[in-house]
């Protein structure tokens, strides 16, 4: 991919504080990308965007909570009247509340359903219309492998993640005449503070489930938003794209 692929391309990043997110917006600032880092943490995206100034790279930040339409709505106005449109949107931000059905609470439920789910809607909503006029753009939604596949005390993730592959799916339809593709990722198993939480044992038996033996790193998933962001992309939407090292075939 050329070095200034997207220069002059706005990119919003939602959970970019950490983790995933934090390699997605610094590997799209380093390509061009103007980026907007989106956490919930004042600090965490706000540290994010003046690391990338410092590397001498284009970033701004914007604290929300994804997961209220009134705030992201806000800030979606405050954006396009800035910039007027915003050309590659990435839906990262994501929540966990693990339990068992019979134990999960409505609450443990609906947080991660607005967090990680109806956030992909508020944003895609909001900021839409002005790709749509411009002719161009991405949509990238992070789902995972248990969306596909469920998982254990995760029946909220799991629902929210296959919520985000069949709402991809969808608009892929609706905007691919308008020159915008709309495209899902799903990671495995990623080295994450999310995973580093994980006991040894664990660790142990998620690799045999692994054909490539080892846990994916943020990275391996920034590389994949990268190309579907490049030109050698243009072709592709409607897809979800798995990061598992072989995990799901």
């Amino acid at each position: 991919m050329a070095e200034q692929e997207l220069s002059g391309k706005i990119c919003v990043v939602t959970g970019a504080g950490r983790g995933i997110g934090k390699s997605i917006a610094m590997s799209l600032a380093k390509i061009g990308g103007h980026i907007i880092c989106i956490s919930k943490s004042e600090d965490s995206c706000g540290t994010l965007a003046q690391d990338i100034r410092n590397q001498g790279y284009s970033a701004e930040h914007m604290a929300i909570d994804v997961s209220s339409p009134d705030l992201v709505s806000d800030a979606c106005k405050s954006i396009l009247g800035k910039h007027s449109a915003v050309d590659i949107l990435v839906n990262n931000a994501g929540i966990t509340r693990d339990n068992l059905m019979l134990r999960m609470s409505q609450q443990e439920w609906q947080e991660v359903l607005n967090t990680n789910l109806n956030s992909c809607f508020y944003w895609t909503k909001n900021l839409l219309h002005p790709m749509v006029k411009k002719r161009w753009g991405r949509i990238i939604n992070m789902a995972s492998i248990v969306g596909l596949i469920g998982n254990f005390g995760q029946a909220n993730y799991a629902a929210a993640k296959a919520g985000i592959i069949g709402f991809t799916k969808s608009i892929a339809k609706e905007v691919a005449s308008r020159g915008i593709t709309a495209n899902a990722i799903a990671p495995g198993f990623i080295q994450t503070d999310m995973t580093s939480k994980l006991g040894e044992n664990i660790v142990t038996e998620l690799l045999k489930n692994i054909p490539m033996k080892e846990l994916g790193m943020p990275d391996d998933v920034a590389e994949t938003v990268k190309f579907l962001c490049s030109r050698g992309a243009r072709y592709i939407t409607g897809h979800v794209i798995n990061v598992d090292g072989g995990m799901v075939m």
